[in-house]
């Protein structure tokens, strides 16, 4: 009811609208061109330790939460692998199997420049496997000088808020002259559990660090730039998952080279990174009574890269030619500090290797219209080494499911391959200087991940999926194929900035969670359930289902005069499986947002009102809670107090709302506040605020 309300009050008002830039504090934002939304993180003010929340200031992008630093981006009903992420340029798999370090997770907020989300259909230079959308992380490294002299640079921020007691301080030093740049930068943040208005989440804690150093070369149009860096996770809670972070160490490394001119630009990379993930279920949570369900998760993820593309300019527009190719090598195992018997080879060097081949061309026809045109070829590679663990040994009345999954999974064609092809076509029109159209059409893919193809036992490492169901692999999985149409406009005019887009997406071959018919998981689960004295559903199986999703999304705004404007997003999804008469799972509400802005050359204020509407579209596969409806007040400011220091301020949900997010996971974790199996509440009451210094 609340949004129906939102949108015909909103909808009254855009009646009546066009579309323009404002330079109130959510304008400053956002930036953006019709396939790409920008948004500028040196010009918020929030206090942020994930990155994934700044995804809901673009449209039709949010994330789901399992965890105070685990958000998992979710664009247009996709989310998971289905997204691709990339931070400085580089494709970071997650360590662990149920994605509690996920991609953004090594782009601390407080380090971020910016975060760009790709508006619609990505293009096929973007990434390998796009189908659900692309986005780009890139932190703070600085810029060359004009001269030969050295000049320092630097950001320092600092911070606190209420909600969980969080403190963050960060630094980044530039010294720089016109050919050799170096960075140095280091991160400490740390929260204890958050509050809401009926107690604590236990746990949703966390603490980070992370340490940068770069360098960068230029001459002569020439640029060569190496990074490394060292991000540690401590102790940190997911009570939507059964196990909370206990350390998360990640060494990465980069090196990039490009060469641009007038004519033509060549731009390479490569990169890797290791990571080394520690886990349990009883060191932040409490601990499981039966001293024989405690378990602990060592996982360890490997990664590298590369990708290197070539632009040709012509009077008619440009031409992109790229090979580019990805490698995983995952590794995970189980076991229970009481008993040594005990063990899991959950994952033993699963491995998933991309190689891409892409031709891309940007078009002019004429003063009025252009189009993309891209294709893609991309060869993926699996593999997975034999698995064993304690359960193949045990039995019940003779039966031996556990031996039979092992050995089944052991003897099977584990090695698969698959070619898939991805192709984009992108027209615009501009009518006037005023108004622009767009229609977009795709074909894009992507193949099962490591956990849906090789899972071998029931378990709950499906990538962050958190639905508390425990899943099984399939190693005959087919890739996944969507169709999509996109059409939309941009309209500037009065004022008045809009930009509404409509989309339809045909997944063929959607991989999802199915009611098993496999007997021996079955039986497995049973006599797990009668060991334990737990009531735990059948597990799901990753298997392939037709699917779509469809729906609307839009940012708009209006600038009064020259220190009043509004602003705001309406977002709306579906996601749907063809084959069956049921809802996709975890897909967000239809929401709006509606900012008025306050500006002044040394000081400015927003106040935010954000509006979901109740999700009762659920899935009744994953057995997915219904949610209410709900709205939500925000303040926030600044004050430029110096040339080169800002203070940023306000305060999150002014009233206390009490309210759960539709995307916010189910608790796993016993404590005293949240009962069980319920929908983890929303934060309460949160006072910010933040010291940037800039020079």
């Amino acid at each position: 009811m609340l949004f129906r309300q939102f949108t015909l009050i909103m909808g009254s008002v855009l009646a009546t609208v066009a579309f323009a830039e404002g330079n109130g504090i959510e304008e400053q934002v956002i930036t953006g061109t019709r396939d790409l939304r920008k948004i500028e993180v040196s010009d918020t003010v929030e206090m942020i330790a994930d990155a994934a929340t700044l995804l809901r200031k673009a449209p039709g992008a949010t994330f789901n939460g399992n965890g105070p630093i685990s958000g998992i981006p979710q664009y247009r009903g996709m989310y998971g692998s289905r997204v691709n992420v990339e931070v400085n340029g580089m494709n970071l798999s997650s360590g662990g199997p149920n994605w509690m370090d996920p991609p953004l997770s090594y782009a601390p907020a407080a380090q971020l420049e910016s975060l760009e989300v790709y508006r619609g259909i990505a293009p096929v230079s973007g990434g390998q496997e796009t189908i659900g959308g692309l986005i780009n992380a890139t932190t703070w490294s600085g810029d060359f000088a004009d001269s030969d002299d050295f000049e320092s640079s630097g950001r320092v921020r600092i911070g606190g808020q209420s909600v969980n007691q969080a403190s963050l301080a960060s630094a980044t030093v530039i010294t720089a002259n016109k050919n050799h740049r170096v960075k140095f930068s280091a991160l400490a943040e740390q929260a204890n559990d958050a509050k809401f208005p009926g107690g604590k989440i236990t746990p949703s804690e966390y603490q980070r660090q992370r340490y940068d150093v770069g360098y960068g070369f230029y001459h002569d149009g020439h640029t060569v730039q190496l990074d490394v860096a060292r991000q540690e996770t401590g102790d940190s809670g997911a009570a939507a998952l059964p196990m909370d972070i206990q350390s998360i160490d990640s060494d990465q490394a980069s090196m990039r080279y490009q060469i641009e001119n007038e004519t033509w630009a060549l731009k390479s990379k490569l990169y890797f990174s290791q990571i080394e993930h520690g886990m349990t279920n009883y060191h932040l949570r409490q601990a499981p009574m039966m001293e024989s369900m405690w378990r602990r998760n060592f996982a360890t993820g490997d990664n590298a890269g590369f990708k290197v593309s070539t632009e040709f300019f012509d009077a008619k527009g440009s031409w992109v030619l790229g090979v580019d190719g990805h490698s995983e090598m995952h590794n995970s195992n189980i076991d229970n500090p009481n008993n040594a018997m005990f063990f899991v080879v959950n994952f033993n060097d699963a491995k998933r290797q991309i190689a891409g081949l892409f031709a891309e061309r940007q078009h002019i026809i004429n003063t009025q219209w252009q189009a993309e045109l891209g294709l893609r070829y991309n060869h993926v590679a699996m593999d997975a080494d034999e698995v064993d663990g304690s359960p193949a040994m045990m039995s019940m009345m003779g039966m031996s499911p556990g031996q039979t999954l092992r050995d089944r999974f052991n003897n099977a064609e584990r090695q698969q391959d698959d070619n898939n092809i991805d192709w984009v076509a992108k027209l615009s029109y501009s009518l006037n200087d005023a108004q622009d159209y767009y229609l977009g059409l795709s074909r894009k893919s992507r193949s099962a991940s490591y956990q849906e193809r090789y899972l071998w036992l029931p378990m709950e490492s499906a990538g962050g999926l958190a639905d508390g169901r425990t899943y099984i692999g399939n190693i005959e999985l087919d890739a996944e194929v969507a169709h999509e149409i996109e059409a939309g406009m941009d309209y500037q005019q009065h004022g008045w900035v809009l930009s509404p887009r409509i989309f339809y997406k045909d997944v063929k071959d959607f991989i999802q969670g199915t009611e098993a018919n496999d007997m021996p998981a079955m039986q497995f689960t049973s006599m797990m359930n009668n060991m334990n004295g737990t009531a735990k559903p059948a597990p799901l199986q990753f298997n392939n289902v037709d699917a779509r999703f469809y729906g609307v999304d839009m940012n708009w705004a209006y600038q009064i005069d020259s220190e009043w404007s509004v602003s705001g997003l309406i977002n709306y999804v579906r996601g749907e499986r063809k084959d069956i008469s049921d809802n996709l799972y975890r897909i967000s509400p239809a929401n709006a947002s509606m900012a008025v802005n306050y500006q002044q050359p040394a000081w400015a204020m927003t106040v935010e009102c954000i509006v979901y509407d109740k999700q009762d579209k659920v899935s009744a596969t994953n057995n997915e809670q219904t949610t209410s409806g709900y709205s939500l007040l925000n303040i926030k400011g600044y004050w430029q107090v110096s040339q080169y220091a800002r203070l940023g301020f306000g305060i999150d949900n002014i009233t206390d709302k009490s309210y759960s997010d539709h995307l916010g996971g189910y608790n796993r974790a016993m404590n005293t506040d949240v009962a069980v199996g319920e929908r983890l509440p929303g934060y309460g009451r949160n006072v910010f605020t933040r010291i940037d210094i800039d020079w």
